[in-house]
């Protein structure tokens, strides 16, 4: 035993120093003897207050988690040393012991330096458990002491010094037979295996379960080869070139064994790129985004030469939607990408564990797999720039879905309608509002002595807000009465001739441009025509003066004698007459006629764009499925048979990661002694 303290000793200094330092690194010592009990103990440090020496500044705090690793473990029993010349309540040990263990069902007390108590005391009330009850009890102990321990005195000289001690001791005498460190050692040996025998139900689960994720994790690895003839490697070859091709399939159609939960992969992953991604990239263009009014209008004159035009020409107008179908490649071109790159990534995440053991097979597989779908993306993007290429090269207005001219002329018309009548009930508001600040204020104001006009007038302004179908009548009442063929009648009721008729019409009735009417169609949509050659000459051409210019705001100032109702007695047909006048600006015939061709020429444009769009969004996944998705699906097997298949690379690409070898060895070493341990624990069970 000095040979084995001293061999302490020198680990001792070599791992913690000289000077008192202390490391978490164990010192494992094994004694074979027939002479004691299999048992395992671990001799924990003392919790230190105070650092001396090498010792850090939180020495405390690091011998108290030291010990508490140890402790913690349910499978250990504690055994807390406690001095008898120390009041019990102070001990340490049994403090930590009762933290983890609270209902003491794995901590035995053990009381050392009875001897040295003062006399006429002694620690049977300890020992017997009065005063601190433990389940498994105290055993007190007579050690060497420091004396002893210098003197070299043998330990069997102090095991009989303890015996002695605790026979003829008048009080302990009594107890003896829990006293002694011969009985703690058999006591600890029992309480072992006791403990290991409750815990052994648990142990075996824990095994089985451990054995289970072992051969399970071996299977990852696969077989281990115990055959290496050209025929059996040829045929391995053969089968892992077939299942590499299979799942890629699988992958694309979503039949795949294990699929991903967290992202979309595969063809969700396409049909995600075709329905989003380039339908989205489609719609961001705008067909008449980078299209300025100048542009148009410069196409329309380039388009007729030194002659001027009729109509719109339709040479401008293919001229213009040329560039616009252009820029629907940049996207169809980025889905071709998209694919192939996804594609890529299906390579990559496809190949079973068998596979992956041979790194030089898969790296060959992934080059294999590359050339063709670099092979076939080349084709697939040319395809596609040729869809673009043949909506170019033939614009087809005769097309079911294509707005056309007429159409065109419609929605024009509709939406000018509607501006126009936007336009005429804001200032008919506005005025509405002036006439009735001014009947407030002549309300407010002194009548005096007024005409039978002016009183006529204000039983107008008293009958409330002026609608635009009562200006529109009396305007057309003035106008009849100040022409010279007009005649007026009484109850507003009047005849016009033709050309008042062209000049003057009701707000919101009526064609925004020519003569408006419901009286026939061939003055309807007279200027419209002559865009397309359909109605007649320019010179023949009429605007209507109370019609506005698309995108022209009018300023109404409303008439003075409004103002001053009560000072000048004029008529309300006479005011009415002076706001008609401010509707009626002349437009000169040209700026409205670039005004509403560059309009016509946008609204062609955008419907012609959007069916070559809609076109190219159909036609362009279909291309891409047809000539890269199912050409390499369908090409795949073939390839990586001819590209593999050769009798000189078999042996090459069969063989083995050394890595993954060595892994798998220590794998099936773990495997054995695992199931050598449950064999054991059935034994002893």
């Amino acid at each position: 035993m000095t040979e084995v303290r001293r061999e302490i000793e020198r680990e001792t200094d070599r791992l913690a120093g000289s000077n008192k330092g202390i490391v978490k690194t164990p010192i494992h010592l094994r004694i074979t003897s027939p002479d004691v009990l299999n048992l395992t103990l671990v001799d924990l440090p003392g919790i230190t207050k105070i650092p001396v020496g090498d010792q850090p500044s939180d020495i405390e705090m690091q011998t108290r988690n030291l010990v508490f690793e140890y402790i913690s473990k349910p499978n250990s029993i504690i055994v807390a040393i406690s001095p008898a010349n120390v009041d019990i309540v102070n001990s340490e040990s049994l403090k930590f012991a009762r933290e983890v263990d609270p209902e003491g069902k794995r901590t035995i007390g053990v009381i050392t330096k009875i001897d040295l108590m003062d006399r006429g005391t002694n620690s049977l009330d300890i020992l017997t458990g009065r005063v601190y009850p433990l389940r498994l009890g105290f055993v007190g102990v007579v050690n060497r002491s420091q004396e002893d321990t210098q003197a070299n005195k043998p330990i069997a000289e102090s095991l009989a010094f303890e015996t002695e001690f605790f026979r003829t001791h008048p009080v302990y005498r009594t107890i003896q037979q829990h006293c002694g460190t011969a009985n703690l050692a058999k006591q600890l040996n029992q309480l072992l295996m006791h403990h290991i025998r409750d815990r052994l139900p648990n142990i075996k689960t824990k095994i089985n379960a451990l054995i289970s994720q072992t051969e399970q994790e071996l299977a990852s690895y696969g077989r281990m080869s115990t055959e290496s003839n050209a025929v059996s490697n040829s045929s391995r070859l053969l089968k892992l070139i077939t299942l590499f091709a299979t799942e890629f399939s699988s992958s694309i159609e979503g039949t795949a064994s294990e699929m991903s939960t967290t992202e979309l992969c595969g063809g969700a992953r396409l049909y995600y790129i075709f329905n989003d991604i380039f339908a989205a990239g489609l719609d961001s263009v705008n067909p008449t985004a980078n299209l300025t009014n100048h542009d148009i209008r410069t196409a329309i004159r380039n388009s007729t030469g030194p002659r001027a035009s009729l109509f719109v020409p339709e040479i401008a107008f293919q001229l213009l939607v040329k560039p616009q179908i252009k820029s629907l490649e940049p996207p169809a071109q980025r889905c071709v990408q998209l694919a192939y790159e996804e594609l890529m990534k299906i390579g990559l995440s496809c190949g079973n564990n068998e596979m992956r053991r041979y790194p030089r097979l898969h790296a060959k597989v992934m080059e294999v797999v590359s050339d063709l779908l670099r092979e076939r993306v080349g084709p697939t993007a040319a395809y596609v720039e040729s869809l673009i290429a043949i909506e170019r090269a033939y614009i087809n207005t005769n097309h079911p879905d294509f707005i056309g001219g007429p159409g065109a002329i419609n929605d024009l018309q509709r939406r000018l309608e509607r501006k126009r009548k936007d336009a005429t009930r804001s200032r008919i508001r506005e005025v509405n509002k002036t006439i009735g600040s001014v009947r407030q204020r002549s309300a407010d104001s002194d009548a005096g002595a007024v005409n039978s006009q002016g009183m006529a007038d204000e039983s107008i302004y008293d009958a409330g807000p002026v609608d635009p179908s009562e200006i529109d009548d009396r305007v057309d009442d003035v106008r009849s009465r100040s022409k010279p063929n007009g005649t007026a009648h009484s109850g507003h009721q009047h005849t016009t001739s033709a050309s008042s008729a062209a000049q003057l019409r009701r707000p919101g009735s009526g064609s925004p441009i020519g003569s408006a009417s419901s009286s026939g169609a061939h003055g309807h949509g007279k200027f419209f025509n002559s865009f397309f050659g359909a109605g007649g000459k320019r010179d023949g051409l009429h605007f209507s003066a109370d019609e506005p210019r698309p995108g022209h705001t009018s300023v109404i100032p409303v008439p003075n004698r409004l103002s001053n109702f009560a000072g000048d007695g004029t008529s309300f047909d006479d005011d009415v007459s002076a706001l008609s006048a401010q509707f009626s600006t002349e437009l000169t015939t040209a700026e409205q006629r670039d005004d509403l061709e560059t309009t016509l020429i946008r609204s062609l444009i955008s419907s012609y764009f959007s069916i070559v769009r809609k076109s190219i969004q159909d036609l362009v996944p279909k291309a891409i499925m047809h000539l890269l998705v199912n050409e390499v699906c369908q090409d795949m097997q073939n390839r990586l048979v001819e590209e593999l298949y050769k009798e000189p690379l078999i042996g090459e690409l069969l063989q083995e990661d050394p890595a993954l070898v060595a892994e798998r060895d220590q794998c099936a070493a773990m495997l054995d002694v695992y199931k050598k341990a449950f064999a054991i624990i059935n034994e002893a069970m």
